[in-house]
């Protein structure tokens, strides 16, 4: 089956991914936005979350108009109640949740200086309770279906001691960390939890605000492969995680960048 999601090129089909129930967050745009098509082609049921209301229902219902099963909701994720409610109406119209991907995240640029404790809980939240709580909510379903895989978004960025966003970097850290330990948890009971690690994607956001001519020059140096690392790229591993494909894959990073790190 050929993909025509920008990155995607020829994609796998599982076949184990048709009727499960798939959650995404952040996924109106961006890596999430190929996410939310590629598991939509595979037939999986898909629900996602966002802020940007108008491009998640747009998203929707085009997926939907291709006889796709897609479901959104506008949620705030770091309202913790209000997001563990909204997987709970998701599972009541899709069926019980087995395949969560942690994907929001926001990179905004910050330095040690400006941020104060309001700032700084409001980038731990965007960047890492919501993958908690989100967790929290699916694995019971997991449990009873005897698996899961959980998904969760990581970063080369505080691989690379990379700059300008230390409250982010640590965010992304913790996110390994809390793979590392909800994988040796929820092992028992067939639920594996796996960091996908992107490398520097090339969203619409990222091309607007950081990528210009010296960005570029210092991708093609750092990236063992030539070209971009695209939202589809990032997709296609998720597809592998969720699937029974990666059946013996747990507490594990998943790097794609390019051969950058």
């Amino acid at each position: 089956m050929m993909n025509t999601e920008k990155g995607a090129g020829m994609q796998a089909v599982y076949a184990d991914l048709e009727g499960k129930t798939v959650l995404i967050s952040g996924g109106a745009s961006g890596i999430g936005e190929a996410l939310v098509c590629a598991f939509a082609q595979q037939g999986a049921r898909v629900a996602f979350v966002d802020m940007a209301q108008s491009q998640g229902e747009a998203l929707a219902a085009r997926l939907s108009a291709q006889g796709h099963r897609v479901e959104f909701a506008h949620c705030d994720i770091t309202d913790e109640a209000a997001y563990q409610a909204a997987i709970g109406r998701f599972a009541q119209t899709l069926g019980p949740i087995t395949v969560l991907v942690n994907n929001a995240a926001n990179d905004v640029r910050h330095s040690l200086e400006e941020v104060d404790a309001q700032a700084f809980d409001k980038l731990i939240s965007v960047n890492l309770k919501h993958a908690f709580f989100a967790s929290q909510a699916v694995v019971p379903m997991m449990k009873a279906a005897g698996a899961g895989s959980v998904i969760n978004l990581g970063s080369i960025g505080w691989m690379m001691a990379s700059s300008g966003y230390p409250v982010y970097a640590a965010s992304k850290a913790a996110t390994h960390g809390m793979t590392r330990a909800l994988a040796r948890e929820l092992g028992p009971w067939r639920i594996r939890v796996n960091t996908l690690v992107p490398g520097w994607v090339m969203t619409e956001k990222q091309l607007a605000m950081w990528v210009d001519d010296a960005a570029r020059e210092l991708i093609s140096r750092s990236q063992c492969l030539p070209g971009s690392v695209e939202p589809g790229h990032i997709a296609q591993m998720a597809l592998f995680l969720a699937s029974d494909a990666s059946a013996m894959c747990s507490a594990q990073n998943f790097i794609v960048d390019g051969g950058w790190v």
